[in-house]
């Protein structure tokens, strides 16, 4: 069979030459073409010999053909013929140059170079009104195994790559589908809230008709609240099917009562009556009784100039009445839908650190020389910054000396002695004696160093709704006194003091920007008790530490509010004049006292905004674990006494750590 095709084709060689290019002169030789099963290979070296056109074979191409014509074929013919069947067995020709193609299996035909030369094309159709995935997923059972479809979002494009004739096909298809005939209508409400008509039309159409069918998809809905208008897009069919809906609901809205309770969500309706009195020309209401209940109906008269409308609040339940036309009434519930949200929370924490140091240094001396009986001058030194005081201990012994046991001035001095001596610290050096008869002579060393720190962590935190002031305080009530009268020869005598908190203190007023950040009007107090005045009063001494600021913050950025480094020295140096000057022996006249203290206090801020009920739990499972470790709470049976108290009196299960978020995909 080979050889009678290869006959055949050499006897209808084109005497007038080949054309360079893929068609062949409109004079040329013609001729009959029958051949059976005969092998693809030598079909396409015949047709190469034929047409003058060189083809590059690939390796997978292989097989027979069978082809028959009823009448004689030029050079173009036959081409068109030869595509014709090779495209018939899955092999495309490719063209690599003006009278060059390269023939393999049309599988990789889409990711090759393709022309109308080759039979197989690739075209990119640009879409107006489809989308372009939908149109890809509507156009692929239509191309061939060989033809690719892709959509591009981006550009709302599709690319096609198929045969010539396919993609005719597919062309004339997306100019059918590409079309916008949907229409728009808009319809205007008298009575009845633009919203919540739309809200009924949504729901209505999602269910299907008496039909089967629903028209979801098939209308857009969207209501325009400014004008009160509901707008419909589609196809015309539905829209008429939905407009005799509307109007019928609109008029239904007429004939329903003016008065309307509204129950609110999040709101407080005491502080949202005002707002809405103020909307709609009524006076304010005047502020609830003790209890929070009025006894009458919180209204006021109507303002001339404004619409007959009243509103008033009932003290038993969250909720609003309102006494108003539709209109207003359509007006008046888009205002409380707008501020009857969830309110976000700002969970504040504060660290406040105090840090100090006392040190102290003394070094002094005493001495005294004098008589029980007062034939002896009397002289001593006694300083102020030592201790013990050495006139308090020689008036106890002269007084033990020359004073009967159950006398007061006795008692009174030896109780001078020991107070004098319970109050000195460090170490003591004493020297007494007589030296003739009755004179006595002494003196005292005292040297003392004292180091000493403290320091004060804390953290207090609080949650509070946006724009809600809270404080809380951890502390002490101590009483201060304020008043004290003695009356007539103490005939009666009272005193009034007033309990002041001391401890710390922290008031918050948060804002939640709409940047991310808040505004934080806060106050922050430490404060102590310090002691007493003097050792004889009992007035106390209180250090307080009081920052009170407006700051913004980033949401969970960390902030210094404010800190003081406080240091403190005091020198100072009591002597005897003249005796004191004398090299060495002079030092025996002289105490020396030095005092120190250095504070350092810093406090810092962290508010992160809680913005539903997920993000409060997961705050809530790390602190709860955090007490929960402690080891004061864990019992030898294993059990937890936190977690006890929380099965059994809350009848709640306690907050977990919720687990760590996964990292993102690369």
């Amino acid at each position: 069979m080979r050889k009678t095709l290869r006959t055949l084709a050499l006897a209808a060689v084109i005497a007038s030459g080949l054309s360079s290019g893929a068609t062949a002169p409109a004079l040329a030789q013609t001729q009959v073409l029958n051949v059976q099963d005969a092998d693809i290979r030598a079909f396409i070296q015949d047709v190469a010999r034929s047409t003058g056109m060189t083809f590059i074979v690939d390796p997978r191409v292989k097989g027979t053909v069978t082809v028959a014509s009823d009448g004689p074929l030029n050079k173009t013919e036959l081409f068109e013929v030869f595509l014709a069947t090779l495209r018939a067995n899955n092999y495309v020709a490719i063209p690599t140059g003006p009278s060059t193609y390269r023939i393999e299996p049309a599988e990789n035909a889409a990711r090759q170079p393709t022309s109308a030369r080759s039979g197989f094309v690739t075209e990119v159709f640009r879409l107006r009104t489809v989308d372009a995935a939908s149109a890809a997923e509507m156009l692929k059972p239509l191309v061939g195994p060989q033809g690719v479809v892709t959509a591009n979002p981006r550009g709302n494009t599709v690319v096609v790559a198929d045969y010539a004739d396919n993609v005719r096909r597919i062309r004339g298809l997306i100019g059918q589908i590409d079309q916008d005939r949907a229409s728009v209508q808009t319809f205007t409400l008298q009575y009845s809230s633009a919203r919540e008509i739309a809200a009924v039309l949504n729901e209505l159409t999602a269910a299907p008709g008496a039909d089967g069918k629903g028209v979801r998809g098939a209308v857009s809905i969207v209501p325009v609240e400014s004008s009160n208008s509901i707008m419909l897009r589609g196809d015309p069919d539905a829209i008429q099917r939905l407009a005799p809906i509307i109007a019928d609901l609109d008029r239904r809205a007429q004939s329903k009562a003016d008065v309307q309770v509204v129950f609110l969500r999040h709101a407080n309706a005491e502080e949202m009556l005002p707002v809405l009195q103020q909307l709609v020309g009524q006076t304010p209401s005047q502020p609830a009784g003790p209890a929070g209940q009025s006894a009458t109906p919180e209204t006021a008269p109507v303002a001339t100039t404004a619409p007959k409308a009243t509103i008033a609040r009932y003290p038993g339940a969250n909720a609003l009445i309102i006494n108003a036309p539709p209109e207003t009434q359509r007006m008046l519930a888009e205002v409380i839908r707008q501020l009857d949200v969830r309110r976000e929370q700002v969970l504040v924490e504060a660290i406040v650190v105090e840090v100090s140091d006392d040190t102290a240094q003394r070094l002094g001396v005493q001495t005294i020389l004098g008589s029980g009986k007062g034939t002896v001058p009397f002289a001593a030194t006694n300083y102020s910054n030592t201790g013990p005081n050495i006139l308090a201990l020689t008036g106890a012994i002269v007084g033990q000396n020359n004073l009967p046991e159950d006398s007061a001035l006795l008692a009174s001095l030896r109780d001078s002695a020991v107070s004098s001596l319970l109050g000195s610290n460090g170490a003591l050096g004493a020297v007494t004696g007589t030296l003739s008869g009755d004179t006595l002579f002494g003196f005292i060393i005292n040297a003392v160093r004292e180091d000493g720190s403290s320091k004060l962590l804390s953290t207090p935190s609080i949650l509070t709704l946006d724009n809600r002031e809270a404080s809380i305080l951890v502390g002490q009530e101590v009483p201060i006194t304020t008043g004290e009268v003695l009356g007539n020869a103490n005939s009666n005598p009272f005193r009034t003091i007033q309990r002041q908190d001391v401890g710390i203190r922290l008031t918050v007023t948060p804002q939640i920007n709409a940047g991310g950040g808040i505004t934080l009007h806060l106050r922050q107090e430490v404060s102590a008790i310090a002691g007493t005045v003097t050792t004889n009063s009992p007035e106390l001494v209180l250090n307080k530490r009081l920052i009170e600021t407006t700051a913004v913050v980033d949401d969970g950025a960390i902030v210094v509010l404010g800190g003081l480094l406080q240091q403190d020295e005091k020198i100072s140096l009591e002597r005897t004049p003249l005796l004191s000057d004398i090299p060495g022996l002079g030092e025996l006249f002289k105490s020396r006292a030095r005092e120190g203290k250095r504070t350092n206090l810093m406090i810092f801020l962290r508010p992160r905004i809680i913005r539903s009920a997920e993000e409060a739990q997961a705050l809530t499972g790390p602190r709860y674990e955090m007490l929960r470790q402690d080891p004061a709470l864990n019992r030898k049976d294993g059990g937890n006494d936190l977690d006890a108290l929380v099965l059994d009196y809350l009848r709640a299960t306690p907050p977990t750590v919720p687990p760590p978020p996964q990292p993102a995909k690369p």
